[in-house]
């Protein structure tokens, strides 16, 4: 043990004792070259059947990359597993061959709908033909050939939390946008082998020339929870694209203009109670479409008109810990998916979803030189205007452009609906330098309606430092009280949150029980924008104690202590009396609350492998936490639990709960609960087909309010239906969605949806007595993808 505590010092000494003296010295030098690598493309004028056998004489003429090594969770080794991918080029498309041993146990796939391959294992391509190290394409294939596709963004390896039960990755890849591309793929007796063939019109690039396209391949090995890379990745790099390796040889490519046509149909039965019992409203048939034009090999110009949700599902319920902060609902419609990712910026100050129920838009992405543009401008319906008959009408710019190794974008919105208009600019920029990285916004809104206008800022600065063995993240984001951004998403105005998180990473030896422990110190506080440019103490100041362990195998743990105090917040009890019995009879008095709360919060959280047929992960959090609801402590439980299970190699199931509930200390009662478990149940009955049902139960629960951190007296809320204060009385609510889906997807753009969805809700939670429909609808889409 004394050598343990010479050669670890504190941290490593805890991550050894958990892990039984698993860990038993400092991690030895690399065993990996680091540097970049290079190859170079052939080109062959061929063509093949794109089958996963790779046997046609074509493969032999090939550049092969091997020799991979390991990124997750520990860098610098070779892989355990040997993974080759052989490419070459025609003059329409770049092919990739792709062989991947497996000697440990069986290949993990199944069959899946796309996007939906990460519970098995496989490979993703990561194109960055610009090789401007900011994002770039990745297409995904399972060992049965199974696609998934999107955008891959450049991020910095942030400290680890107890809440994520591990790490976190220095990418993300965004699945919304889907590229066409075929793939095959086979399993064979030491592995499995796909056959991958993306056309170039399904890329952007530069135009002309002799051209170098960034590239490197992860592979993820789900028996052991590895991720391994043809190009060495180090984690004390701020930049994950940064350290690509480069295919070079590419020649006389071009991107023929090319106009895609997208027509769609839907329509819908609505049901709902009605005088004579229920009965069904028809909508359409509604005709409506998107329309593409690849002006050049990277800037395409795309329009829509009636743009659909593509499917019968609503947005998944989500849990608000703070009624002060805004949820966000990711986008769904197809047409503004592609080139989603040309708007991106630290506070997305552009969000499609604010166009609600658009007639028509209009969208420009793509590239010019080495700055990336993107435009958008739709019209919205009146039903969602304020008064019924005017036609909001959103317009944004996004352009970005590389200077060195920096980043600079500007962003432009103006949103119109009625006499409101708000307009925002932004300025935004990103610097990376070997294991640093700096990222700022500075953005001002203007508002006005009728004769009344303001004018206020939002700024947000961040800076990092990702080494492997210590990390420190700072970040500061600041949002005037009077800050309006119509056309996109901010969570909440006038605050000023920072924070301050370092970070000590210790990794075990080769076949260590526990590969990595990583422990981080976030301190963190939130002001009211006026209060912290007073110089005051924050409103909120917190202190987490976090640690997060990667074992072997794929397991991961992650521990917190959560130390807060929260100040009372006013503006969120504006419409609260309390009712005091005196000795002359019943008064009312203002609601005032506690003048601040202290928690202290304990959380777990686990992460299972990826076995062949089931993986999970859960969370709690036990303690003593603010109660919104009374603004007065409370015990808290919060829980969220997913299940993966895959029991044969069609049948998908996914199962998921939370629940958040609030305890009085006083007498143990609950003063607010919401309990959402879920079910999702996919049959695939072929690539390109499957059945899919969806439910999902929303249980409320909320007693009678009572000033429970001073005098106990009942709370009054004002009705504002009758400008009257009444008392709160306890209410439940319980609502069940379920929804069927029929799905025809051979290719991106072509498909066809039949659904079927009800809303449900009975008195009790869970007893399924006394279920009530409240209302229901059938659902059909056709689409068709013409490419010309």
């Amino acid at each position: 043990m004394a050598l343990l505590i010479h050669r670890f010092r504190a941290p490593a000494l805890a991550c050894a004792l958990l892990s039984g003296g698993a860990i038993a010295g400092p991690l030895s030098a690399q065993a990996v070259d680091v540097e970049p690598r290079e190859a170079r493309v052939p080109r062959v004028d061929a063509s093949i059947e794109v089958d996963g056998v790779l046997d046609e004489p074509v493969w032999g003429q090939a550049v092969a990359l091997d020799g991979f090594s390991r990124y997750l969770p520990v860098d610098g080794r070779p892989a355990e597993d040997d993974t080759e991918v052989l490419v070459w080029y025609s003059a329409t498309a770049i092919h990739f061959g792709i062989r991947a041993s497996e000697g440990h146990t069986e290949v993990r796939s199944t069959l899946a709908d796309r996007d939906r391959i990460e519970g098995g294992d496989y490979v993703q391509l990561v194109l960055d033909p610009f090789d401007d190290q900011r994002e770039a394409f990745v297409f995904g294939v399972n060992p049965l050939g199974v696609q998934a596709d999107g955008i891959l963004r450049d991020a910095t390896r942030r400290a680890g939390s107890g809440f994520s039960a591990g790490g976190s990755e220095a990418y993300t890849v965004d699945d919304s946008p889907d590229f066409f591309f075929e793939s095959r793929g086979i399993v064979t007796e030491t592995g499995y082998q796909v056959e991958v063939r993306i056309p170039f019109e399904s890329l952007r690039f530069p135009s002309g020339g002799e051209q170098r396209w960034a590239f490197n391949v992860i592979r993820k090995v789900q028996h052991s929870g590895s991720e391994d890379t043809w190009s060495p990745l180090l984690q004390a790099r701020s930049s994950f694209l940064a350290q690509n390796g480069i295919l070079t040889g590419f020649q006389g490519l071009e991107r023929e203009s090319t106009v895609e046509l997208n027509p769609v149909l839907t329509a819908r039965l609505d049901g709902g109670s009605s005088p004579d019992g229920w009965s069904y409203q028809r909508t359409g048939p509604e005709v409506g479409g998107n329309v593409q034009w690849a002006v050049t090999g990277d800037m395409t110009l795309s329009g829509t008109v009636n743009p659909d949700f593509s499917q019968v599902e609503a947005d998944v319920a989500q849990v608000q810990f703070d009624p002060r902060a805004a949820l966000f609902f990711p986008e769904k419609r197809p047409f503004f998916l592609e080139g989603i990712e040309q708007f991106a910026m630290p506070v997305p100050l552009i969000y499609s979803r604010r166009l609600v129920e658009p007639v028509g838009a209009l969208k420009v992405t793509g590239k010019a030189g080495e700055t990336s543009l993107g435009v958008f401008a739709g019209v919205d319906d009146r039903s969602v205007s304020a008064s019924g008959s005017d036609r909001p009408r959103l317009a944004a710019v996004r352009l970005r452009r590389n200077v060195g190794s920096a980043t600079v974008g500007l962003a432009l919105t103006d949103r119109v609906a009625g006499d409101h208009v708000n307009r925002v600019a932004s300025t935004d920029g990103r610097l990376v330098g070997g294991s640093y990285s700096a990222t700022y916004q500075i953005a001002g809104s203007y508002s006005r309606t009728g004769d009344d206008h303001t004018v206020a800022p939002l700024w947000s600065l961040a800076a990092e430092r990702s080494g492997r063995r210590f990390g420190v993240s700072w970040s500061m984001l600041g949002v005037h009280p009077d800050f309006r951004a119509d056309a996109g998403f901010v969570r909440q105005a006038d605050l000023v949150n920072m924070s301050l998180t370092p970070r000590v990473s210790v990794f075990g030896p080769a076949g260590a029980a526990v590969e990595s422990w990583t422990g981080s110190v976030a301190l963190s506080g939130r002001w009211d924008y006026g209060r912290f440019l007073d110089g005051e103490i924050p409103n909120d100041p917190k202190l987490h104690l976090n640690s997060a362990f990667s074992f072997r195998g794929g397991w991961r743990v992650g521990t917190s202590v959560l130390i807060e105090s929260f100040l009372y917040p006013p503006e969120l009890y504006t419409d609260y009396l309390i009712e005091r019995r005196t000795a002359m009879g019943v008064d009312t008095v203002a609601f005032t609350g506690t003048e601040r709360l202290g928690n202290l919060d304990f959380l777990v959280s686990v992460a299972t492998p990826k076995f062949q047929s089931f993986w999970g992960d859960a969370r709690i959090i036990v303690g003593r936490d603010e109660n919104f609801y009374e603004w007065a402590s409370a015990h808290v439980l919060f829980l969220t639990v997913n299940l993966n299970f895959r029991p044969t190699n069609q049948l998908r199931i996914e199962g998921t709960y939370n629940h958040q509930q609030y305890i009085r200390p006083g007498d143990g009662s609950t003063v607010g609960m919401r309990r959402i478990p879920g079910l999702r149940v996919e049959y695939q009955l072929s690539r390109s087909v499957f059945v899919r049902f969806v439910g999902q139960y929303v249980g409320d629960l909320q007693d009678a309010l009572r000033d429970d951190s001073r005098t106990g007296d009942p709370i009054l809320v004002l009705d504002r239906s009758t400008g009257l204060y009444v008392r709160s009385e306890r209410w439940t609510r319980n609502d069940l969605r379920v929804d069927w889906l029929f799905s025809y997807r051979p290719t991106p753009g072509t498909v066809v949806f039949l659904g079927y969805g009800s809303s449900l809700q009975e008195p009790d939670f869970g007893r399924f007595r006394q279920v009530e429909r409240v209302s229901d609808g059938f659902f059909v889409k056709l689409s068709y993808l013409l490419r010309r």
